[in-house]
């Protein structure tokens, strides 16, 4: 093995105590980060579902003559 593998190797495995250290740190407030990850997608989701319905709504009554604004 040679130097650099094995300074790789260390690298590697002190970025893996850290990312487990972290996680130790975190684990206390994870269940907020993961509501505020969920909470975030779902207010995305939800309003590129109108946004569509909207579109679609504006597009029926535009094919139908009427003001899709009003």
């Amino acid at each position: 093995m040679t130097t650099s593998e094995l300074l790789r190797y260390a690298g590697w495995f002190a970025l893996a105590l850290l990312a487990l250290a972290g996680a130790a740190i975190l684990s206390y407030w994870a269940p907020w980060y993961f509501a505020w990850v969920v909470g975030t997608v779902m207010i995305i989701l939800i309003t590129a579902f109108a946004g569509a319905l909207y579109e679609r709504q504006a597009r029926e009554q535009g094919a139908h003559g009427e003001d899709p604004l009003k």
